[in-house]
């Protein structure tokens, strides 16, 4: 019954986003800052109440989500009626430009310093007491009062510890995905979400699929009943390569592992984790649910085998179960030269759908979306900002999470070649990486090599 609705170069998001950048560049330079006013956390901040960003992690990332919410900066609305989030982007009666960026945080001096040129072209100026590094630098931009907003960009070992802190802070916060690589950093992030929530904090996260309307409104018609129960998923990211970062003769055991953080799975999770999320998040958004287990997985290192890789894969495909017996088959792969596909699927007893714009529904009836669609990397900011106005902050720690240790517990499965369960998988105390952050030597950890590897629960 399924088709192949779309056959996607796996290289098309992320020229799309950089693209987006190099637009969002030109657009905002000579942008004015904003005015210089105090700011109180509330349930509920007026709308003339300033956002102040702190960036931790001034890599790629982290500049384009500021260039993101300088961008979201012009259309955020606070409805007067309340906070919804299909409405944000749309023409309400409010519309305020009050975001600015005032203090970085990174490890490395020479990323925050190109970070910070790159913002001094859009006027945006950062002076040097607000530029912290090193590994606590990051802390010493969460003691600043004014800063009420915090976007987390650093590799992802490290989002579980910052994200706790940012709350403990009281500062909202937008980080990126995925929000951990392991099962105890899982926990922490659940941990921390329930603390905003106690605290009237937002927190977003750059599951960025979640805020576009054509997947919104395609999703909803999935859970209304559009296909009937539904059987079974499929995801995909198979796309090339991404950038790598050489060695060179100065570099520590820690700085080049940092600096080549995707490679590594104790920073990144291995790309299962780090890019694939964004497929499996979707399918359980669809099934309003997380799985009970990986049931099989194979996978392994078959083309990235130089050192320069690190230790990850360079592909897996994993069988998902859920608790209703509901299966999702996921493939990830990162080698060039291969067809890409990047989408997702599900398919019901009445009909197919990719998720995204299309349902095939009984008596072969098509629907599409062909509305106008909004930018994710800026919708995500916007819903955020706009639910703080109305004192509805967003939550996202919850699904993200729970998205994150779904590719946990694949990349286990395959890595183990064994089974692997939610609540072992949630309740290890297998912590990857080292006890102490400090430059210098670091040894590498081998390969994980099928019927050998343990699974780290």
């Amino acid at each position: 019954m399924y088709h192949d609705i779309m056959n996607t170069d796996a290289s098309h998001p992320t020229a799309t986003r950089r693209q987006f950048l190099k637009r969002s560049t030109l657009a905002l330079a000579g942008a004015a800052t904003a005015a210089q006013l105090p700011f109180v956390i509330t349930s509920h901040a007026a709308p003339d109440d300033p956002i102040r960003v702190g960036v931790i992690g001034c890599g790629g990332r982290g500049t384009g989500a500021v260039l993101n919410v300088l961008g979201a900066q012009t259309k955020v609305i606070y409805p007067s009626s309340g906070y919804h989030t299909e409405d944000v982007d749309q023409t309400g009666p409010v519309q305020r430009k009050d975001i600015q960026v005032v203090a970085l945080a990174d490890v490395f001096e020479d990323r925050l310093e190109r970070c910070r040129e790159n913002l001094s072209k859009l006027n945006i100026n950062i002076p040097q007491e607000r530029c912290f590094t090193g590994f606590d630098g990051y802390k010493k931009l969460l003691a600043i009062p004014e800063i009420n907003y915090v976007i987390l960009a650093t590799p992802p070992h490290f989002r579980p510890q910052q994200l706790m802190d940012s709350i403990r802070a009281g500062k909202h916060v937008f980080m990126e995905k995925p929000v951990a690589v392991d099962g105890p950093g899982v926990r922490m992030v659940i941990e921390a979400g329930e603390l905003a929530k106690q605290k009237g904090l937002g927190i977003a996260a750059g599951t960025q699929r979640r805020h576009q309307r054509s997947y919104r409104e395609t999703i909803k018609r999935l859970q209304d009943g559009a296909i009937g129960e539904i059987l079974y998923g499929r995801a995909y990211w198979c796309g090339g390569e991404i950038w790598v970062i050489d060695r060179k003769p100065n570099m520590s055991d820690m700085e080049w592992q940092l600096r080549n953080w995707n490679y590594f799975t104790w920073l990144s999770g291995d790309h299962i984790v780090e890019q694939h999320v964004h497929n499996l998040d979707i399918m359980n958004w669809v099934l309003n649910a997380h799985p009970v287990r990986a049931v099989v997985g194979c996978g392994g290192r078959q083309v990235r085998t130089d050192a320069k890789y690190g230790n990850i894969y360079d592909h897996f495909a994993v069988e998902f179960e859920y608790e209703n017996g509901v299966r999702v088959f996921s493939f990830s792969r990162q080698i060039n030269g291969c067809d890409g596909k990047v989408e997702e699927a599900v398919v019901g007893v009445k009909g197919y759908s990719n998720c995204h714009n299309f349902i095939r529904s009984e008596n072969n009836q098509l629907w599409r979306y062909r509305d106008p669609d909004v930018n994710p990397y800026e919708a995500e900011h916007q819903n955020l900002i706009a639910s703080i106005r109305a004192g509805q902050p967003i939550n996202e720690a919850r699904s993200v999470a729970e998205s994150t240790l779904m590719a946990i517990m694949g990349r286990e499965c395959v890595y183990s070649g064994k089974a692997v369960t939610w609540d072992a998988m949630l309740n290890s105390k297998v912590r990857l990486g080292p006890e102490k952050y400090e430059f210098g030597s670091l040894p590498i950890a081998p390969v994980a090599m099928p019927g050998r590897t343990a699974p780290a629960v």
